[in-house]
């Protein structure tokens, strides 16, 4: 699979942005779009077979993590008003409010960190954030609404437990395949890359059946969503440290955007829903970064290895 990179002479931070480009100029293949849950229960069944549950798996951090999911919804919502008034402060709002994304695991993988950190975020985040939703939304809506937790609750259920007894059952019936994973962590890249397409193109689909949007408006949510995703894996970061700064940084960052984005065209308004739309953009945009990074240090560590010897 490495060979397939060499061939076509990118680098999996290429590929990436490749992926987004692609679904970006092909709308139409957000017909597929939804094949996104079943990929990402694929590359989640992996990530189970090596993932061991232990009491650390849940740290007093990732209660802060979740507050600051909370927090950071209505930050985006006083700042989306600042920049350019109502369906921008929505917009910031729903792009705050959204939870851990189900592949933010499957990147922490990719990036050599604790993958258990962020699997405990992914479901903390995502059950609350449900339950929470319904009293949530009216206060920037002013308006009752109608969300079912038990609607979220049981879509993340399938997503994340089919994979997760999957993975144990295997792992009970043949111990050795705790190895696998690393066999065939490139397929699971691909598999990735397939989604960012998808996701991609689902969100230039989107674009182009608005019609005609209003430039500043657009501007102000294109911005907006950039802050609250720059400011979440920033926080994320700092609520981490010392042990979990990287995993804490993906769990508060990469968002579960298909969830708000439902909330908003349901509740508010297509234009809100472009605050977890481009949101997409940007923390894939810093996915690629981080991915660059870490092949260029671990480039590094291996030109220091053969040196040394």
């Amino acid at each position: 699979m490495e060979l397939l990179f060499m061939i076509f002479g990118i680098s999996r931070t290429s590929a990436i942005i490749l992926a987004l480009l692609l679904g970006a100029l092909f709308p139409a293949a957000q017909a597929w779009s939804g094949a996104l849950r079943w990929l990402i229960m694929v590359m989640l069944f992996p990530v189970f077979l090596e993932f061991t549950w232990s009491r650390e798996s849940l740290q007093r951090s990732h209660g802060w993590l979740l507050l600051a999911n909370i927090g950071m919804s209505f930050a985006g919502w006083a700042l989306g008003g600042l920049i350019g008034g109502r369906e921008v402060a929505l917009a910031g709002f729903f792009a705050g409010l959204t939870p851990t994304a189900s592949a933010a695991p499957v990147v922490m993988s990719f990036l050599g960190g604790q993958v258990g950190y962020v699997i405990t975020g992914f479901i903390l985040t995502n059950l609350v954030i449900a339950g929470l939703s319904p009293l949530l939304l009216p206060l920037v809506l002013s308006s009752a609404t109608d969300i079912s937790p038990a609607h979220v609750l049981g879509s993340v259920t399938l997503v994340v437990f089919v994979p997760l007894l999957s993975a144990r059952l295997v792992r009970w019936l043949v111990p050795a395949a705790a190895v696998w994973p690393g066999k065939i962590r490139n397929v699971s890249f691909l598999m990735w890359m397939l989604a960012i397409l998808l996701v991609s193109a689902n969100a230039s689909h989107f674009l182009h059946s608005q019609g005609e949007l209003p430039l500043g408006q657009l501007g102000g949510i294109v911005l907006v969503s950039g802050v609250v995703c720059a400011a979440n894996f920033a926080l994320g970061a700092l609520i981490g440290r010392p042990r979990f700064t990287r995993e804490a940084s993906q769990t508060l960052g990469q968002k579960n955007t298909a969830f708000t984005i439902y909330l908003a065209m349901t509740h508010a308004s297509p234009l809100a829903a472009l605050g977890p739309t481009f949101y997409v953009i940007w923390h894939n945009l810093w996915n690629s970064w981080q991915l660059h990074r870490v092949a260029r240090k671990t480039g590094s560590d291996l030109a220091a290895g053969r040196e040394s010897r």
